[in-house]
């Protein structure tokens, strides 16, 4: 069993994502010590934590994230992760949109200076 700081060094996670993981029910510690209140995870926690912190990479909402968590066999994690890839492409593509209208919108000034 891992207490909270030696469960963030070993995640990645800051004390302060893991707290709030806990608070939405993304993350719960497996233990939490009546006496103190010190909470304790486990390595299955370990494979959740390293699980959500690729998923927040990808970035996936709190609630994606809490779907994802909830299918226990994990059978819709591909769509949802396609579907987000397809979102960021389109992202991309408006991104180049703009660049290439601020590109031209360049150039135009300069042909008018001559």
């Amino acid at each position: 069993m891992y207490k909270v700081s030696e469960f963030s060094a070993l995640t990645g996670l800051s004390k302060e994502t893991l707290r709030y993981y806990a608070e939405v029910e993304l993350l719960e510690p497996v233990f939490t010590d009546p006496s103190n209140q010190y909470r304790y995870y486990d390595d299955g926690s370990y494979l959740l934590a390293l699980l959500l912190g690729k998923l927040r990479g990808f970035g996936l909402s709190i609630q994606e994230m809490k779907t994802v968590m909830n299918d226990q066999s994990f059978n819709n994690l591909e769509k949802l992760l396609l579907d987000k890839r397809k979102n960021i492409e389109a992202e991309i593509e408006e991104l180049r949109a703009k660049i290439e209208d601020i590109n031209e919108f360049i150039e135009s000034g300069k042909e008018s200076d001559e």
